[in-house]
């Protein structure tokens, strides 16, 4: 293991090594895309373990998507594109232009002004791009449908077009809602999945507009939640000596109302 010292040089030459002639089979035939399921797989094991504050998974999936992100450099040089040493550049270039507060002159006091000169700063960065086109270019396409719901609402944002308050979102969630029972009456799917979507990214949007935290990160609270809790349930009827698959529906509605309380007071 000497030979291979704990640093990203000694990750690139094992990369190398492996997409090598005499390297791995399985590794010589990876591409740019086919790496992508991957990267994604590794991200999401890693924002689990980061749920969870499991921190020796998050260190180690840590070091996956790295590997991922070295892997796709690797593939980059060997086509002669760009190397390592241009992704140290172009992101080191990029942090401190956009925090022209820390390395530059500019002053932010709190996190909202440091957003609103991000902003600003990104802006003049594009400012000799085509001006016909639109905000809506700004959101990338290759985002979660979540993270892009929740992009294009902030960037329409941009131009006041906006609600005024949170209560007034709550009011676009409460008629969608009632649009998707109309829809359910008429028993249209068609119908029935574009009020889901609407009412969907009406939810979105208040959390959006709260300013607190991200959907994404809510739904991954909210699904850690309902594990959690679903984990136990199964517990709950081990020590019964009962099935969970054959239970009946008012016994499950009793111990899930009892993991439920239980779970408020931890």
């Amino acid at each position: 293991m000497t030979e291979y010292p704990p640093n990203a040089d000694s990750l690139m030459a094992i990369l190398r090594k492996l997409r090598a002639p005499d390297g791995c089979p399985w590794d010589r035939e990876q591409t740019r895309q086919s790496l992508v399921r991957h990267l994604e797989g590794e991200c999401a094991e890693l924002i689990y373990a980061i749920d969870r504050e499991d921190v020796p998974n998050i260190c180690e999936e840590l070091g996956d998507v790295l590997m991922n992100l070295f892997f796709q450099v690797v593939v980059a040089e060997e086509k002669g594109e760009f190397t390592l040493a241009d992704v140290w550049r172009q992101i080191i270039d990029k942090m401190i232009r956009r925090h022209a507060h820390v390395f530059g002159g500019e002053k932010a006091a709190n996190a909202a002004e440091v957003a609103e000169l991000w902003q600003k700063i990104k802006a003049a960065e594009h400012a000799d791009s085509d001006s016909g086109k639109s905000l809506m270019d700004e959101v990338k396409p290759c985002l979660s449908a979540l993270e892009r719901a929740e992009k294009l609402q902030k960037t329409a944002a941009k131009t006041g077009f906006d609600w005024p308050g949170a209560e007034e979102v709550l009011d676009k969630i409460v008629e969608e809602t009632a649009e998707v029972r109309e829809a359910l009456a008429e028993k249209d799917d068609d119908h029935i999945d574009e009020e889901l979507g609407d009412l969907l990214f009406a939810v979105i949007n208040l959390i959006r507009f709260r300013n607190r935290t991200h959907a994404g990160e809510l739904l991954r609270r909210a699904n850690l939640k309902f594990e959690n809790r679903f984990r136990q349930l199964e517990k709950e009827f081990t020590a019964l000596n009962e099935d969970i698959s054959s239970a009946d529906p008012e016994k499950m509605d009793q111990l899930w109302e009892k993991v439920k309380a239980d779970s408020r007071k931890h």
